[in-house]
């Protein structure tokens, strides 16, 4: 994986903090907005981890449901331009 977004969510795994466990991430800001300062916080704690103690999978895309009533509040199809 090469570039995180800050505050999105990733499929992700840890030896140390999850047993190899496939859990969920959140990039997290908290310490600041540089990438240097980004941690990895797992969905329901309020711990941070260094991101290099994980091995991120993938991306968490938001079900076709969200994004279907995001399109609805701004009166836009999924897959759709605005010209």
């Amino acid at each position: 994986m090469t570039s995180l977004v800050p505050d999105a969510f990733y499929w992700a795994t840890s030896d140390k903090h999850t047993n190899g466990q496939t859990t969920i991430v959140q990039v997290s800001t908290v310490f600041g907005g540089d990438p240097g300062y980004w941690t990895l916080a797992i969905v329901g704690s309020d711990q941070h981890h260094m991101i290099d103690e994980f091995e991120l999978i993938a991306r968490v895309e938001p079900p076709e449901e969200h994004l279907l009533r995001q399109a609805a509040a701004s009166g836009t199809r999924p897959g759709s331009s605005i010209a």
